[in-house]
């Protein structure tokens, strides 16, 4: 390997580690979301600074070449990512039904209340606004 290629990989690692933590700094990612990031930029790192433990990860592995180690490591962190989306995505969608329902009862309410207060004795059930 050049040493290009040695002091590029590092500065990308590092670049990344340090856009992940910027990124928890200014609130504009959660540190729920951040781990799988956080993870894949000291691996990066690791790998950059010591390329040999790749090597041996990838013969111990099992793995012919180093970068389809490198590949599998990639996909599994970004499926881990979808899987972690996944989950989160439904509990969102639960809680907007929840609240969706919340607000249609308190409209409800609302409604024949003010039928109550005008004195129009008309109940909110039978007469829908829209």
């Amino acid at each position: 390997m050049s040493i290009s290629t040695y002091f590029f990989g590092i500065l990308v690692a590092v670049a990344t580690l340090v856009v992940v933590v910027e990124m928890l700094r200014r609130r504009r990612l959660r540190e729920r979301h951040a781990v799988w990031w956080v993870i894949a930029g000291l691996l990066a790192l690791i790998v950059s600074v010591f390329p040999s433990v790749l090597y041996w990860a990838a013969n111990s592995l099992g793995f012919g070449v180093p970068s389809n180690l490198v590949f599998f490591v990639c996909i599994t962190v970004l499926f881990l990512v979808c899987i972690q989306h996944s989950v989160e995505l439904t509990d969102l969608e639960t809680k907007t039904r929840t609240l969706t329902e919340m607000s249609a009862l308190q409209d409800l309410r609302i409604r024949d209340l003010e039928s109550r207060a005008t004195g129009t004795g008309v109940n909110a059930e039978q007469e829908p606004r829209v």
